[in-house]
């Protein structure tokens, strides 16, 4: 057996008769003497087959069904791996990385699968999925001041866990949404403004990092750079410049196989939920911007607005018991109001499963995309007369539903992250908001006119703020769609650091190289 695989099979520090078996399996492969002669190869195949000898047999699977490469949430991400591999540990993806990086083998990374873009956490053959749904842990330390995720689990199984405690943690709004994307794009929250983003709350990351280890064998083979899976624990006094790039920093340093996050006081909560006629979109996005301006300095509340095709609907929650909070009051009253929810005091995890029982169960393709802006009734209002005309003809061309929806962004959210460590993200220190999209649609021949409607937002956005002095150069990364480029609106110094840090942690470039899409630091 040629010197670098068998030091490669040593690497992954098997018991004997593992190891003698793999070594078995690998010479047995016509494949494998291409690979070492440089020729071509079928170098996917070759991962299969390593993971499948150092790994429990039922996590990896060669011949995938409906049941795992469905388990994307947009029909657009289904794709079919050459195998899927499902890690039960941080050990299991430390052996998968030193494979990967051995076989230089394409592969994507699924923690919750619901990013709507096709290819960032899917992939087609020849390529490796690493579905990282069973690490799905929720443990509370014993003082109960940190509780460590699993980048695998939902945020419904989260606050349903923690439901038992007088406490919860900074998460996702929706039930099923995956942990692992959304803290490592930042994270908004319902009580963001509070708190900060979800990724300012990581007290530590344990990361699965590449790192450089280099097989020289004087033969006719190749130098070969292994991606050595090595365990890297990334807090404020441990790389704690991997720390900050992972608050905001995507998937470009590692696979994070534990989040520790510190809990925060909020179980019992306030919260109300009204709709809107169409017909009161004026007069609903006039009181979303003075509640901006007058009512968010009460960092307790916040207000989410969705304007649908068919109706307007607006969620109002403060982080403690209440009785109609006075920060609210320019919603109290508005003309054709229905209070779908009254005012109530109710838990967090209650708020949490009755906003997943409106999420569409039925598989249907999906997008989002993103803008910022500084806070104007007026935009706000001439961009989504725009955007209604063009939402409602393709939805007559086409079936597709969409949304129109502000996300507040006050300037506490800012300081939040500033005071505990920083973050990636260059937010400016300003009172804005986000604007984002979800879509719906069904056939993917009316991709293109479906997204066409959001694209055209986006752009408005930008223009008329441009003109009126409303800009804000700032993409929410978990908002953006496939062909928006979120990192690069962190700044250029940002940017900067965060090459460098990808640089120190993953010297051979696996991330951006092996890594079949994503927001890449490569891509800027």
């Amino acid at each position: 057996m040629a010197p670098n695989v068998r030091a490669f099979v040593d690497s992954l520090s098997l018991p004997t008769s593992t190891a003698d078996a793999l070594k078995s399996n690998l010479e047995a492969i016509s494949d494998l003497a291409a690979f070492l002669n440089g020729n071509r190869y079928d170098a996917v195949s070759l991962s299969c087959v390593a993971a499948r000898a150092v790994l429990d047999a039922d996590s990896i699977d060669t011949t995938p069904g409906a049941d795992k490469v469905d388990a994307n949430w947009s029909q657009a991400c289904w794709m079919s791996p050459t195998c899927i591999i499902s890690p039960k540990s941080a050990e299991d993806v430390s052996k998968i990385l030193k494979i990967i990086g051995f076989f230089k083998t394409k592969f994507a990374i699924r923690s919750g699968g619901h990013s709507p873009n096709p290819g960032w956490s899917s992939i087609d053959q020849p390529g490796v999925l690493i579905d990282l749904r069973r690490l799905n842990q929720v443990t509370v330390s014993e003082d109960q001041k940190v509780v460590s995720l699993g980048p695998g689990g939902i945020w419904g199984d989260v606050y349903a866990a923690l439901d038992a405690y007088d406490f919860s943690v900074i998460g996702g709004r929706l039930p099923n949404i995956g942990v692992g994307g959304l803290i490592l794009g930042g994270g908004l929250f319902h009580f963001s403004a509070q708190f900060g983003l979800a990724a300012d709350n990581v007290k530590n990351f344990e990361v699965r990092r590449a790192e450089p280890r280099d097989y020289i064998v004087h033969s006719a083979v190749l130098q070969i750079v292994l991606g050595d899976g090595t365990i890297t624990n990334a807090n404020a006094e441990e790389n704690s410049d991997l720390w900050w790039a992972l608050k905001g920093g995507s998937s470009n340093f590692g696979i994070v196989t534990r989040f520790d996050v510190y809990t925060v006081p909020v179980k019992h909560i306030w919260y109300e939920v009204q709709t809107y006629p169409l017909d009161q979109a004026d007069t609903v996005l006039d009181a979303f911007a003075q509640w901006q301006m007058h009512g968010a300095p009460d960092v307790k509340g916040t207000v989410a607005l969705i304007m649908g095709l068919d109706v307007l609907t607006v969620g109002l929650l403060y982080s403690t018991p209440a009785e109609r909070p006075e920060c609210f009051s320019t919603f109290y009253g508005l003309p054709g109001m229905t209070a779908v929810i009254p005012g109530m005091n109710g838990t967090l995890n209650a708020l949490t499963q009755i906003l997943g029982t409106v999420i569409s169960k039925a598989p249907q393709r999906h997008d989002y995309r993103g803008v910022s802006t500084k806070i104007d009734a007026q935009l706000y209002k001439d961009v989504y007369a725009f955007w209604k005309g063009r939402a409602i003809a393709v939805n007559k061309t086409t079936g597709a539903k969409q949304t129109f929806t502000l996300q507040s962004i006050p300037v506490s959210l800012v300081e939040q992250g500033i005071s505990k460590g920083g973050n990636a993200l260059g937010l400016p220190k300003i009172d804005h908001q986000w604007w984002t999209t979800l879509i719906d649609w069904d056939d993917a021949k009316d991709d293109t006119a479906v997204r066409s409607v959001s694209i055209a937002t986006t752009e408005k956005f930008r223009e008329l703020s441009k003109v009126r002095g409303l800009e804000v150069d700032f993409l929410d990364l978990n908002d953006a769609s496939r062909d928006q480029s979120p990192l690069a609106t962190y700044g250029a110094e940002n940017v900067e650091k965060l090459k460098v840090v990808s640089k120190k942690y993953d010297p051979s470039q696996v991330f951006q190289s092996l890594q079949n899409d994503g927001f890449l630091l490569s891509k800027i």
